[in-house]
């Protein structure tokens, strides 16, 4: 019997800091494009579904979809949650790869080191990622999960941020799941340091460059080659360094004790 992964790109238009940001161009192609252009080089994603919401806002992401023969799903616009549980019951899902759409620079080598854990231990495991502790640049953020563990998540998952964000459920019961991580083998962490992702117009700027100094050479930039440019030019790495360490579960320190126990036990990088 096939075992069946889908892995989905979770995006919509209405991002409250950057708003449209998966539609800024990124050498001539939308950045959620672009998103989708390097996650299906990496080898073991399976079907890629961009899952976006059922709000009109969104019709012009269906669209892009269709214009380019991506698969596209269109579920609750908040409970991000429910929309990747009936994205995985409608497309026969055994495992759900989660990866959100504001990581136009992930490299696919790290898509592919955290999909192949789980695949080689999903006999053993739950749920998968490289977040627990995170260690490469902020902006390769993967998720994986079996259908089971989801469904499991979305039949108990009550609070707010849990259905907006599908994961932290299993991030604060580690005695009900099986959990692993993966963490960079260069043994340094750049999570906090450098960021490779996009909710403001200095990481557009930024990410931007990026893709105007490497696209075109090698489409398949990896991190490092985009470590390599900022080394050459550290005025790119300038362009949104006060971000830096920014992450979206800040306005949930209080509700999320895992995260308090990473900062305690794994050492930022200097």
């Amino acid at each position: 019997m096939s075992f069946k992964i889908i892995t989905v790109i979770q995006a919509r238009t209405g991002s409250s800091r950057l708003p449209k940001k998966v539609l800024l161009s990124l050498c001539g192609q939308p950045l959620l494009l672009r998103m989708y252009e390097r996650i299906a080089m990496a080898s073991n994603v399976g079907d890629i579904v961009i899952a976006t919401s059922t709000n009109s806002n969104d019709d012009q992401i269906e669209k892009i979809c269709k214009e380019n023969n991506i698969i596209c799903f269109r579920g609750d616009e908040n409970d991000l949650l429910d929309r990747h549980y009936k994205a995985a019951v409608k497309f026969g899902a055994d495992a759900v790869v989660k990866i959100p759409s504001d990581c136009p620079l992930i490299d696919p080598n790290i898509i592919d080191k955290v999909i192949s854990k789980y695949l080689c231990e999903k006999e053993s495991i739950d749920y998968v990622s490289n977040l627990h502790p995170a260690t490469f640049p902020d902006g390769n953020d993967v998720e994986v999960f079996s259908f089971k563990t989801l469904e499991q998540v979305w039949n108990a998952a009550t609070k707010d941020f849990e259905r907006e964000h599908t994961t932290p459920f299993i991030w604060e019961n580690p005695t009900l799941f099986r959990i692993k991580n993966v963490e960079w083998e260069s043994k340094l962490n750049y999570s906090t340091t450098h960021r490779w992702t996009i909710d403001y117009e200095e990481d557009y700027l930024f990410i931007r460059k990026i893709y105007e100094e490497l696209y075109h050479k090698k489409p398949n930039f990896s991190l490092y080659d985009i470590l390599n440019l900022l080394e050459e030019k550290p005025f790119i790495r300038d362009i949104n360094k006060k971000y830096a360490g920014r992450y979206w579960y800040e306005n949930h320190l209080t509700e999320l004790k895992t995260i308090d126990e990473f900062k305690k036990n794994y050492r930022m990088a200097e």
